[in-house]
């Protein structure tokens, strides 16, 4: 399949993934408004606001460039005023960039990944990743990691999220904010 001709078919009012290319345009300019954005790194980012993580002036790192994840995630917290680097399978010394960091987004799909020796103490680590790993003790004979080394990465996190049950359940409810709002702005309802 074509991701373009599908995209470019999906109408931007009915576009609750934010996915489209007007929608996705208008997320990495300034001073526009997407009608949606994606709802994975929207998730990320309401994670860290009611978390009170400070995100205007820090560091933040995002691992992977998809258009689904990393790159709108890392448009978003530009967006609040963070100084974003972006890291990727041709990115030298992905460690010591990573270490710097403040805020890290790990969105590579690569189980483990991100070690704990890649994490700033006190950092706030979002894990994105949901991996399948062999495990023959498991009843399915694997269980589901993050992109991140948890055991390691928490050691030094001032803040982590698990993997499963850290972004996925704020992707569903990011997903059910943007069917909702799309709801009312075909009733003439959001304000």
């Amino acid at each position: 399949m074509n991701e373009e001709r599908v995209l470019a078919a999906i109408s931007v009012e009915k576009d609750v993934d934010g996915f489209h290319p007007l929608n996705i345009g208008k997320l990495a300019m300034q001073g526009r408004t997407p009608l949606f954005v994606p709802c994975t790194p929207r998730g990320c980012i309401e994670l860290l606001l009611r978390s009170n993580v400070e995100i205007k002036g820090k560091r933040a790192v995002v691992i992977g460039r998809s258009n689904i994840v990393g790159t709108p995630a890392a448009m978003l917290l530009q967006r609040n005023q963070a100084t974003v680097t972006v890291v990727h399978s041709y990115t030298p010394n992905p460690a010591e960039i990573t270490r710097e960091a403040d805020i890290v987004i790990a969105a590579v799909g690569v189980a483990h990944l991100v070690r704990g020796d890649w994490i700033k103490p006190g950092a706030v680590v979002i894990d994105v990743g949901i991996n399948p790993i062999e495990d023959p003790s498991a009843k399915k004979g694997y269980r589901l990691v993050g992109d991140v080394c948890f055991k390691e990465a928490a050691m030094k996190a001032s803040a982590i999220t698990p993997v499963p049950g850290g972004v996925g359940p704020m992707t569903i409810a990011m997903l059910l904010r943007n069917t909702l709002d799309s709801a009312k702005r075909a009733y003439g309802l959001l304000d």
